[in-house]
């Protein structure tokens, strides 16, 4: 893969080539999220919308149709789409896992309340699926209405996968597929659709959407143990005291001797957590280097998602693609 300038990070790089496109997109956010009998609608969404987030699942459906030569309006409303089912999830995995910070401000149901969330959410996929049907492609309809399902459907089995500590490494890639890198292949590959692009190179977008958010995943999984609180714009250690069994954690215990074990049922499957507990989990990721390994797991899924873009036309955008495949996985450095 391509190496990314460090002082000018590809996410950036992909806004300043598509800024005219995203423009269109946050005009069309705000004039859709607009509600005349409800205010709080706009209210709780512009909370959100407006925190400073990378747009990056709309970026990347802008940048397929455009790098598969789409010179129509529509690729905007499928982008618009993609990040208001985005949303839609965030605010309701906040009453879910009842997070208290999201991008390092205080989330929606913290300072609304959780009911506000759950129905501002759900408005926020009915206005999805309004904005998907009025590009009249039956097919983008088809792989969103999936993706949201699929996206549902993962979170359902993190539920009852999460705290058993059974889970393998197999249903925590099912979990992931689903619940985050389904709304990144879906991205990308409606932009390929609506572009009419040739199947094969369609194929090529989903399977860079897909690599690119299994890689994003596992990456936040390591960033909850070893990043930094005010870089990641969450609480380090939130996982933890979730009870979330993600990847650093299932490798540990697929490791564990009897001791780390009764560990690990303790504080994840009881709930049972004691002060120094973090620490202690941390040292026994050490001792068996799962935290690495989570690591280059990430980085086989980078290198995944940049070598499906052979299939694609030679293109800036398609550099960029490449870049922000490699840059995901730096953050970790």
């Amino acid at each position: 893969m391509g190496r990314q300038d460090k002082t000018h990070k590809p996410h950036d790089q992909l806004a300043e080539a598509l800024a005219e496109d995203m423009a269109a997109v946050n005009a069309l956010i705000r004039s859709r999220m607009a509600s005349e009998h409800a205010p709080r609608i706009p209210e709780v969404t512009a909370h959100l919308v407006e925190a400073g987030g990378k747009r990056l699942r709309p970026m990347l459906t802008l940048a397929a149709a455009r790098l598969c030569g789409y010179a129509g309006p529509y690729h905007v409303y499928l982008a618009a789409t993609v990040e208001f089912i985005h949303t839609a999830t965030l605010l309701h995995d906040d009453v879910v896992d009842e997070s208290a910070q999201r991008r390092g401000r205080p989330t929606a149901n913290l300072l609304w309340d959780n009911k506000s969330s759950v129905l501002v959410g759900d408005y926020l996929f009915a206005r999805s699926f309004q904005l998907m049907t009025e590009t009249g492609n039956m097919r983008v309809l088809d792989i969103l209405a999936n993706a949201s399902a699929v996206i549902a459907e993962g979170e359902v089995l993190q539920l009852t996968a999460a705290q058993d500590l059974r889970t393998d490494t197999a249903v925590y890639l099912q979990v992931i597929r689903g619940k985050t890198a389904a709304l990144f292949s879906a991205a990308t590959e409606v932009g390929g659709v609506i572009a009419g692009a040739p199947e094969a190179q369609v194929r090529a977008l989903f399977t860079y959407g897909d690599a690119l958010g299994v890689a994003f995943q596992m990456v936040d999984d390591y960033l909850d143990y070893a990043g930094d609180a005010g870089a990641i714009g969450k609480n380090t250690g939130d996982d933890f005291r979730e009870r979330k069994l993600t990847l650093p954690v299932i490798l540990a215990v697929a490791k564990a001797n009897a001791e780390e074990r009764g560990f690990w049922s303790r504080v994840i499957e009881k709930g049972d957590q004691r002060e120094g507990d973090l620490a202690q989990a941390m040292a026994i990721m050490a001792r068996h280097g799962t935290l690495e390994a989570t690591r280059l797991e990430a980085r086989h899924w980078a290198s995944k998602a940049g070598a499906a873009l052979a299939e694609l036309p030679a293109h800036p955008l398609r550099k960029m693609l490449d870049e922000l495949a490699d840059y995901v996985v730096a953050r970790t450095v």
